[in-house]
């Protein structure tokens, strides 16, 4: 089905200035020169995909916006002279901060650059209404395996989109029983300016041995890693985390995560990270306010959905495994990808100021040889530039033993 989400028209009205603005962003490095017929092939391949679309209004009062497919592209932009690799990350800030359009469109953008170490870097950004971080990881892999899974042609009239959407609602509506959340949201900060961001490896081995030596695992590793950075910057515990959990129906590209909360408090351990988070998975997702269906925000008009939806799903932290990255991203063509990161990125804030409750967004993704992590620093009191949150990842990583490779 080709119709929204209430994911995908919830990143939409941020996108248009009632929220925290969102892209997907993948980033890979090479030790080689990418020849650049291959970036050309692989743009036209990802045109195809399901990047490749755009949102187009209803004319039926109460049927969801759809996607339709978009030929309008941002050119490939490689330029022939390198830049210094220690000005990678500064570069990558800056292709995150690309104008992409899911309604206009462009919703996507390749751009690449060479290092004066002789190796190449690859930023692949799109739109997050139009996918989220598994369903860009899987799009790029098609992409990259040249077999882009065009988007779906299906059309319903929107009339019957609406009667539809209409009948869900009510039957839903029929079995709810109210019951308001308990949770105080924190209060949320004014944004004016552009992040400030890290990427960092470690090597896959220690990651896993760390968790294990405390009766962890993996993801309670990287809830109580981000948890650390928090707490040396003095944000004040407990510290309240959102953790995305994949929904998505089998083949589906769209928005596919909905929210669990955690709360990491001092004195936590590996073990009782690990068993809060077991214990969050278990509960009811979190959906539209007082449990009811979550597709009554798509029946309402967008500034009354927006403002009911605001601040959905945003606590203190956000804190995101992508999980293992597909063995089609870690090559491009014959060149081996030497480091891969993911991670959401927030575009326009130094124009556009948003309000949000998140503080420190944490995004990770691992192959076989190495973790990456990428750190998001929204507050600006407390993560005041780039130096000061690399100084308390370093510490928080190496008093657990763990050894950071910065990008």
């Amino acid at each position: 089905m080709n119709r929204l989400s209430v994911v995908d028209e919830m990143f939409l009205h941020r996108h248009k200035g009632t929220g925290l603005p969102s892209v997907m962003q993948g980033l890979w490095r090479t030790d080689e020169t990418v020849d650049a017929t291959l970036l050309l092939s692989l743009h036209d391949v990802l045109s195809e995909g399901p990047l490749g679309r755009r949102v187009v209004r209803p004319r039926v009062p109460g049927a969801r916006p759809r996607f339709e497919p978009n030929t309008h592209v941002h050119p490939l932009r490689y330029p022939a002279t390198p830049i210094p690799d220690d000005e990678l990350l500064a570069w990558a800030d800056e292709h995150a901060n690309v104008d992409v359009d899911p309604e206009l469109g462009p919703g996507w953008a390749v751009a690449a650059t060479r290092l004066t170490s002789g190796g190449t870097a690859l930023s692949i950004v799109c739109s997050h209404v139009l996918t989220d971080a598994r369903g860009f990881v899987r799009a790029v892999a098609d992409a990259l395996a040249d077999r882009p899974r065009r988007p779906d042609p299906g059309r319903q009239s929107d009339l019957r989109d609406a009667m539809q959407l209409f009948r869900k609602v009510g039957s839903g509506l029929r079995r709810v029983k109210y019951t308001p959340r308990t949770e105080k949201p924190p209060a949320p900060q004014t944004v004016h300016s552009r992040p400030r961001t890290a990427l960092v490896d470690v090597d896959a081995a220690q990651w896993k041995a760390v968790a294990a030596a405390e009766d962890g695992s993996p993801n309670a590793l990287l809830l109580a890693v981000s948890a650390g950075v928090a707490r040396r910057a003095r944000i004040p515990f407990p510290v309240r985390i959102s953790v995305p959990v994949d929904d998505r129906k089998e083949g589906t590209v769209s928005n596919g995560v909905s929210m669990v909360g955690i709360t990491v408090d001092d004195g936590d351990t590996l073990a009782s990270i690990r068993a809060r988070a077991a214990h969050a998975y278990s509960q009811p997702r979190e959906g539209a306010p007082h449990n009811m269906p979550a597709e009554i925000l798509q029946l309402l008009p967008d500034r009354i959905a927006a403002r009911v939806a605001r601040g959905a799903g945003e606590r203190d932290l956000l804190c995101s495994n992508i999980g293992a990255v597909p063995r089609e991203l870690t090559t491009l063509g014959p060149y081996r990808a030497t480091g891969i990161a993911m991670r959401a990125m927030h575009p326009g804030l130094d124009t556009r100021p948003a309000r949000t409750t998140t503080r420190l967004s944490v995004y990770a993704c691992h192959t076989d040889e190495r973790y990456t992590l990428a750190f998001v620093a929204l507050d600006e009191e407390r993560f005041p530039d780039t130096a000061t949150l690399r100084t308390y990842l370093r510490a928080e990583l190496a008093g657990r033993g763990l050894e950071p490779h910065f990008w």
